[in-house]
């Protein structure tokens, strides 16, 4: 008897193109078997399904959406104790699906679904948040705060552009628009400093925004945390710095930009933090969080890599 799958579809993702690419896919899902469907229909939902399926004793949970599909799925299945927690699939069909590079599925969504069925399931790593007010949430691939967070926020608000075009169109507007540097104290289990910085990212894997290599080096499963700070920069630099992040070639700019690797992270800003856990905005305008740690939680969820 096949394994239990429960499927959870954001039909929405994709500006709702991966409505029409999960139609097409149902007949792999027939001919597999024992496999349920579930849509999304508001934020954060994912989480409630996936924690759901866990609880009904659902042996594989595929996140069939985009980035921020996997992240509310991973979070969701985060709260099922290990010996119960399901294997996590996913099937690209989202507008950056950075998570889905690093694990290296399939870019179609049919051979995606057929790999994410039948495939052999390893761990992975993940990072977990905890900030001031005791919040909790995990991210499965990078995470940001100031630019790259508001460039996350703004790519949400352009309904026009898709894909890798939307991230970037963002990031022009936020040079232009939020080139704002905050001064921060910064502690990891290694080295303590302070800094004025326009963008601290932490990567459990190398890729966001489509196409931006922060972290080529990244492994999701060494028991790290990489870390990227941009230091104050003018925004000619700024631009300048645009095509080092799409080749990863950013590294030899060491006036410009700090990296490193940690299990533990924390920050301390004199100013609102914006962040994003994989593209999904967790504090936007209006926040007056200050203050959040991190920690890699090794070994962390099962997950049918490619």
């Amino acid at each position: 008897m096949s394994n239990r799958v429960k499927i959870i579809l954001n039909p929405m993702a994709d500006m709702g193109h991966a409505w029409q690419v999960a139609r097409d896919l149902r007949t792999i899902a027939v001919e597999h078997g024992n496999t349920d469907w579930s849509g999304t229909v508001y934020p954060g939902h994912a989480v409630e399904l996936a924690r759901q399926a866990g609880e009904q004793g659902y042996d594989l949970v595929i996140a069939m959406g985009g980035d921020g599909t996997v992240h509310e799925v991973v979070n969701g299945l985060m709260q099922i104790p290990p010996e119960r927690r399901p294997v996590l699939g996913v099937v690209p069909v989202g507008s950056g699906n950075d998570f889905a590079h690093a694990i290296r599925v399939p870019q179609k969504a049919d051979h995606a679904l057929a790999h994410a069925l039948r495939g052999e399931a390893s761990t992975v790593d993940l990072g977990l948040l905890t900030d001031e007010h005791g919040r909790r949430e995990y991210f499965d691939n990078t995470l940001g705060m100031g630019f790259d967070a508001v460039v996350t926020i703004r790519s949400h608000k352009l309904p026009i552009v898709r894909g890798f075009l939307m991230y970037l169109t963002a990031v022009i507007q936020t040079i232009l628009l939020n080139h704002d540097p905050a001064h921060v104290q910064i502690e990891t289990d290694q080295e303590k400093w302070e800094d004025e910085v326009l963008m601290t990212t932490l990567c459990n894997g190398g890729r966001e925004g489509g196409g931006f290599m922060l972290s080529p080096d990244s492994s999701m499963t060494d028991g790290l945390l990489e870390f990227l700070t941009v230091r104050k920069v003018s925004r000619l630099k700024m631009f300048r710095l645009i095509p080092e992040f799409m080749n990863g070639t950013h590294r030899r700019f060491t006036n410009d930009i700090r990296m490193g690797a940690c299990q533990k992270f924390s920050l301390t800003s004199d100013r609102p933090l914006y962040i994003h856990a994989d593209g999904e905005i967790l504090t936007s305008f209006g926040s007056n969080l200050r203050q959040v740690g991190f920690e890699v939680m090794p070994n962390a969820l099962k997950v049918v890599k490619g």
